[in-house]
């Protein structure tokens, strides 16, 4: 924190459970529920098979390639993420799932290598092995000393924000629901004596005054509030306006920022009343490479989103974007190409910015009270 502004790291999906898991130095039994694959090492050959080979074991770091190296550069104050696998040793598949993510508890320093401040829970993942593998990844978590929103014990958990402290008394509370449009189901959902998620079945005027009614019990002056939320497909730039409306009350009730994830790639990002809000993030650590289907969405660059804040009012003053691609299951600097197809993209489909690139590469963004785009936006 520097000068009156916060800085936050924020990414879609890290999901270093399945092929990820495989290729790390104590990897969970490799057998899977699904359709058509049955072995995770099976993801892993896939990758291969576009990128060349993948060394196994890899370090920690290795995941997370030269997105650590922009981390340090850009020294964000908080690091948020959305951490969709569970850690857990359990063998117990929740049934009616076709896609189960796992990662070995002991496989946990790829996550901690990246020091995130806080692992959002709320996603259709983290109970893939039951209500035994989601209280494990609460007690792996909790045990490396790392912050969770977004799933808990019970629903008073589920629902409390992760409080990061800063200097001179500021704190970012980030806040964490999951909504039945990302494929949570409803069974998942935290309870009063249940352990579950922060469930929130549809983006409604009644859910978004439920979620602000839990920010002003938690705010105190001087407070920036995120409210990081699962929801949506994951495939398509248009964002239905229930999710646009919700976003806009919560921004209306005081909430600073928004951070959507679910989708593969990035989704629209608007400016509203000098709020950001990220509909939707795209994916950060996987094992997709290689994956064919919907090319068009080129789900193989990873954004990193850098926002800083005016720390007295919540205000968006700018927004830097890294693009990384993943490559043998690593992430690397995208190229020029790269990052111009993606400056292009969200320029099109967004409201409320203006983008440039940098002499390094990144893209900057500052808001503007008119900008062309907005066509995905209702």
């Amino acid at each position: 924190m520097a000068g009156g502004q916060v800085t936050l790291f924020l990414c879609g999906d890290v999901m270093l459970g399945r092929g990820v898991d495989q290729i790390l130095a104590h990897p969970a039994d490799p057998a899977l529920r699904e359709g058509w694959v049955r072995d995770a090492r099976e993801y892993v050959a896939l990758a291969e098979a576009v990128s060349g080979p993948v060394p196994a074991p890899v370090p920690p770091r290795w995941p997370w390639g030269q997105a650590l190296r922009l981390l340090d550069e850009a020294a964000p104050d908080v690091r948020i993420v959305n951490l969709e696998t569970s850690v857990t040793r359990c063998d117990t598949f929740a049934p009616g799932k076709e896609i189960h993510y796992r990662m070995h508890p002991d496989n946990l320093p790829a996550l901690t290598v990246a020091r995130p401040d806080v692992c959002v829970l709320a996603n259709n993942h983290v109970l893939d092995f039951g209500r035994p593998g989601l209280l494990e990844t609460l007690d792996a978590l909790h045990g490396a000393g790392l912050r969770t929103a977004g799933a808990g014990r019970d629903d008073d958990a589920a629902f409390a924000p992760a409080v990061c402290p800063l200097p001179g008394g500021t704190r970012v509370l980030v806040f964490a629901l999951g909504m039945a449009s990302s494929g949570i189901p409803p069974g998942w959902a935290a309870t009063a004596d249940r352990a579950g998620v922060a469930h929130v079945p549809e983006p409604t005027p009644e859910a978004a005054a439920a979620t602000l009614r839990r920010v002003r019990r938690a705010r105190r002056p001087g407070d920036l509030v995120v409210v990081s939320v699962h929801w949506g497909s994951n495939w398509g730039y248009r964002v239905p306006r229930d999710q646009i409306r919700f976003a806009r009350l919560l921004v209306d009730g005081g909430v600073d920022l928004v951070h959507g994830h679910s989708s593969h790639h990035p989704r629209p990002v608007e400016v509203y009343r000098d709020r950001l809000v990220l509909y939707g993030c795209g994916d950060f650590v996987d094992d997709y490479e290689g994956i064919s289907g919907y090319e068009e969405y080129r789900d193989e660059l990873r954004p990193a989103w850098f926002p800083t804040l005016e720390a007295n009012t919540g205000r968006l003053l700018r927004l830097r974007v890294e693009t990384l691609r993943a490559r043998r299951m690593r992430l690397e600097r995208a190229g020029g190409a790269d990052r111009a197809w993606l400056r292009a993209t969200l320029g099109r489909i967004s409201r409320g910015l203006v983008l440039t690139q940098e002499p390094g590469g990144a893209l900057r963004a500052v808001p503007a009270a008119t900008a062309p785009g907005g066509g995905h936006l209702a």
